[in-house]
């Protein structure tokens, strides 16, 4: 039998990710003791208090049906958690849509606003999943780059009219990945004018919220004066309470375009596992403490790591938030090229920057994802590897 795929299929080719994965693992059965900060998976486990929930829960007999959508008790926890964290208020029935965490959302969105050959601004470098939403709905992206002379904020007065008047969604994403930085009010009340002109939807991916150091709070796009007529604000517990494995998120904001999206998703799944949302509930209402420790951790490691790099001559800025840092690497390497070079020299795993977008060269992402033991020892194998 032949077997022919769609043409959909040629967006989503082997990527670098699953070929540094490959490297990953054939170096590692020659005998090497392979130092991963490449994947963006917390390593830390989630509160006891949601671990001891869900223990409790999934012996309820009655818990195992379908939940079909948001329990009250979850969307209430969402509400509560804007109103104390954000002062945003929020109705829990127009308001809030439980998702199966962030990427469920980012990359079902662009199905429901944008016709094949639509334009969407998406940030560059950014995120996979925005990329992987947009060839799934046949949509074109346009490039926002995100430049270290703008402060990685992308120039929303430099995108051209004719391309603003073909652009249904604009992607946004701070705290951000790969590149971890913070918007100002001033960009944001800049986006929304600019969304309101042409009649643009604003996707901000907030799943970074909770990760922030010294006192680097970032803001929510929903705080904003005119935000909820535009757009939507999209958040996941998966790295703020390591609940990564849980698949729970949401999506809050704009009533019209909470409908819509809710209409797809009801043909899409059944819903989050009842337990999971149970958990995820509890986790918004007592997590404030376990946020704040959890953030003196990877604070620590960031320190650790860029204080380590430094030492050895490789000067990186220090992240105010995110789980990354977003390296500048030395003159007269690619990316890929440095990556591997990396691997080879240092046992050490990192991400390319061009794996985000074309405006990812020159740059690599450095996960915060090992304790300090580990990070001391790749400091130590990338001080004797011979490229600094």
């Amino acid at each position: 039998m032949r077997i022919t795929l769609s043409e959909r299929m040629n967006a989503f080719r082997a990527s670098i990710f699953s070929e540094l994965a490959a490297y990953k693992k054939q170096k590692i059965s020659q005998g090497y003791e392979i130092i991963d900060l490449s994947i963006g998976s917390p390593d830390l486990p989630p509160p006891a208090f949601v671990m001891d929930t869900l223990a409790t829960f999934v012996k309820e007999e009655s818990k195992y049906g379908y939940s079909l959508s948001g329990t009250d008790e979850f969307l209430e926890a969402v509400v509560n958690y804007y109103s104390t964290n954000y002062r945003v208020k929020l109705n829990k029935e127009t308001e809030v849509l439980c998702l199966m965490g962030s990427q469920d959302g980012l990359v079902h969105f662009p199905m429901v606003f944008a016709n094949p050959g639509d334009i969407i601004l998406v940030p560059d470098p950014g995120y996979t999943a925005y990329a992987t939403g947009i060839a799934m709905a046949g949509a074109v992206p346009y490039f926002m780059p995100l430049r270290k002379e703008n402060e990685f904020l992308p120039d929303i007065s430099s995108i051209p009219a004719h391309i603003a008047e073909r652009a249904k969604i604009m992607i946004l994403n701070f705290p951000g990945n790969p590149v971890p930085a913070l918007a100002t009010e001033a960009f944001f009340k800049e986006a929304i004018a600019f969304a309101q002109k042409y009649d643009i939807i604003i996707l901000h991916d907030f799943a970074y919220s909770e990760l922030y150091y010294d006192g680097h709070k970032p803001i929510s796009f929903l705080s904003l004066p005119g935000a909820k007529e535009v757009g939507v604000e999209m958040s996941s517990l998966s790295k703020s309470f390591n609940m990564a494995g849980c698949r729970i998120g949401y999506l809050t904001g704009n009533e019209e375009i909470i409908k819509a999206f809710a209409s797809l998703k009801s043909n899409l799944d059944y819903g989050v596992f009842l337990p999971i949302q149970k958990a995820a509930a509890i986790a918004l209402q007592k997590g404030a403490s376990f946020c704040e420790q959890n953030r003196k951790i990877y604070e620590s490691r960031r320190n650790r790591l860029v204080e380590g790099l430094a030492s050895i001559g490789w000067t990186v800025d220090s992240p105010k938030a995110s789980m990354f840092v977003w390296a500048e690497i030395p003159k007269g390497w690619t990316s890929t090229d440095f990556t591997y070079a990396l691997i080879d020299r240092a046992n050490v795993v990192v991400t390319p920057g061009q794996a985000f977008g074309p405006h990812g060269e020159g740059f690599v992402r450095i996960a915060l994802v090992q304790d300090e033991e580990k990070i001391r020892q790749a400091i130590a194998n990338l001080a004797k590897s011979g490229i600094f």
